[in-house]
């Protein structure tokens, strides 16, 4: 063994290492992202639920519960509907993820000493809001009762207020239903841009993509051959992952499959152009691979799939919006779990149509152009 070789080696890896910058940056960068996501996004209670209060009672004691709940830190009240019938367009859209009901004469009940029951419904599809939700709104509710019963000198064990929970969309909490439909997006993502992002500076590195450049195809004939297999690929891939989740681990379906394929369709489209552009910017197949851990990292921990958003901190929050993954999530899990058609998913629709215009579009361009040089 000679130390001079292993030394000369040592320093042509340091040598390759220096000309390519990009991977160096990478390399340094994705610990301190990771350290910053994790950090901040994982070791966060749920919080700050957007809540809606149908107050019915409209007496002190309403305003009270009311309040207990705001002043908690676990709800913010986002919206006081008139009625029961107004709260199911709310949890549809996912505007609210938790909902007060007060009866009225819950005041009446507890002056008469009778037991009052309330209504806590739940969005369910996300398991892991649903279940600290409920938790939390039960600890409120039974301090509440502990805290009125000890100002009006009553025994402990003198009726109060009844908190009776609903979870709408996915009654056992089962995780498996919200896991699967996020699945299929996750998946597709991972796939595609894995695929992807090696298509072009795979033929850069084996000069190919030269020599096809010197060739008669066209810019629109080239780019067809290249993304309609892996369009294919992901096709199949979605309908195996979503045949699974249906059959193999009895996930329900309540929606339409039309929302399903539109919404997945668009998502598709994005994240072919995330792959095809980190292909285009990237010398060597190592750098697309680092380039893709680059991006992937934030988009798992950042989208919802598997931190809920409401952990995050509120700093954090509004760059969820920036990522596809969140809305595509929104839409799978809206039409799986809740049953949500076109209208009620119209945003979060409308928003992975722009990503795609804009991601898919700038990628179709970078590459004609890179075609014509």
């Amino acid at each position: 063994m000679s130390t001079r070789r292993i030394r000369l080696l040592i320093w042509k890896e340091f040598t390759q290492l220096r000309r390519d910058p990009l991977l160096i940056r990478l390399l340094l960068l994705m610990p301190v992202l990771q350290l910053i996501l994790f950090g901040y996004v994982v070791a966060v209670d749920i919080r700050n639920l957007a809540t809606a209060v149908v107050d019915l009672d409209q007496t002190s004691t309403s305003r009270k519960l009311e309040a207990a709940f705001s002043g908690s830190g676990y709800f913010t009240i986002t919206q006081t509907p008139s009625s029961e019938v107004d709260l199911r367009p709310l949890l549809d859209r996912g505007t609210v993820k938790v909902a007060l009901v007060i009866p009225e004469g819950t005041q009446d009940r507890l002056d008469r000493g009778e037991t009052a029951p309330i209504g806590i419904i739940v969005d369910g599809s996300d398991s892991q809001i649903s279940a600290v939700g409920s938790g939390y709104a039960s600890q409120i509710i039974a301090q509440f009762n502990a805290d009125r019963m000890t100002e009006q000198g009553m025994s402990v064990t003198a009726p109060g207020i009844d908190a009776q929970v609903r979870v709408m969309f996915n009654p056992t909490l089962d995780p498996v239903n919200t896991m699967i439909p996020g699945l299929i997006a996750a998946i597709m993502m991972i796939s595609l841009m894995a695929i992807m992002s090696q298509a072009v500076v795979k033929e850069r590195e084996s000069g190919t993509l030269e020599q096809m450049f010197v060739t008669p195809i066209h810019a629109t004939e080239y780019l067809i051959g290249k993304l309609t297999p892996y369009a294919a690929l992901a096709t199949a891939q979605m309908l195996l992952v979503a045949a699974g989740g249906l059959f193999w681990f009895k996930v329900p379906f309540n929606g339409n499959f039309w929302v399903v394929l539109v919404g997945l369709a668009l998502f598709m489209f994005t994240c072919i152009g995330l792959g095809l552009l980190v292909s285009l910017v990237s010398r060597t197949r190592h750098q697309a691979q680092q380039a893709v851990m680059f991006i992937m990292i934030p988009t798992m921990v950042l989208s919802g799939f598997i931190f809920p958003i409401q952990s995050m901190p509120a700093i954090i929050q509004p760059l969820t919006n920036l990522i596809p993954l969140t809305w595509a999530l929104e839409v799978l899990r809206g039409a799986f779990v809740k049953g949500s058609g076109f209208e009620a998913l119209a945003v979060p629709m409308i928003v992975l149509a722009g990503f795609a215009v804009v991601i898919f579009g700038a990628s179709i361009a970078a590459t004609r152009r890179r075609i014509a040089e």
